[in-house]
């Protein structure tokens, strides 16, 4: 149960420590094998629910993804679209991507869909008229809060991207007005980095661009 404080106060020392999670979340592929207590993601789902939304209306959908079937097809549809990426890329660069590990869809102990629910009535409309596109922005936020929040607690969180949208929705068999944010492996790091491992193995190095900032 989340309780929450008349007031709250955050010290230096907290700061310091915040920073330190911020820098030490990754994008985890690499996973241990072991079981994560099923009452820890229970509690992890609810500190996502904590995050932001537009017009307070929570339009993320949590999909449990247990099954050996349904996880087959998951890896299934990774496998092809990864193989269509792959195509994409010559030389040098192809090679790279070929050994890349970019999803821990066989280790990872817990598999979590992440969805947007377009028919969400919740926040009746309120601030999505003209963007639209805040209720998926949202659903980010939730992801975001659950990678911290895992990260605090020990776990590694993995976003897979190279999958069909469409084809997942209809083998998880969820609502068509859901659309996929995120497919999510969790689960205990085999080791822990606080350097992007797309960096550490020569893919893409920091974009100072990143972190420019216009004056208007």
């Amino acid at each position: 149960m989340i309780r929450a404080e008349a007031a709250a106060h955050f010290d230096a020392a907290f700061r310091d420590r915040l920073q330190e999670l911020l820098r030490w979340r990754r994008d985890v592929r690499h996973f241990r094998r072991d079981p994560v207590d099923p009452e820890l993601i229970g509690y992890l789902l609810d500190l996502a629910c904590l995050a932001p939304s537009v017009g307070h209306s929570q339009p993320w959908r949590f999909v449990l993804v247990d099954s050996p079937a349904a996880r087959a097809a998951v890896r299934a549809n990774f496998l092809a679209c990864n193989e269509a990426a792959l195509a994409a890329y010559e030389g040098e660069r192809a090679e790279l991507y070929a050994r890349l590990k970019l999803a821990g869809l066989d280790e990872a102990p817990v598999h979590l869909a992440v969805f947007c629910d377009h028919d969400t009535r919740s926040g009746l409309g309120l601030g999505r008229r003209t963007m639209p596109e805040m209720l998926p922005y949202s659903v980010v936020t939730a992801v975001h809060t659950l990678w911290l929040a895992a990260r605090a607690h020990g776990l590694g969180l993995g976003w897979v991207s190279i999958l069909d949208p469409a084809r997942l929705r209809a083998d998880l068999d969820v609502p068509p007005a859901w659309q996929l944010v995120a497919y999510l492996c969790l689960g205990y790091p085999e080791a822990e980095h606080d350097r992007p491992e797309l960096e550490r193995v020569g893919w893409q190095q920091v974009d100072p661009a990143a972190r420019a900032v216009l004056r208007r």
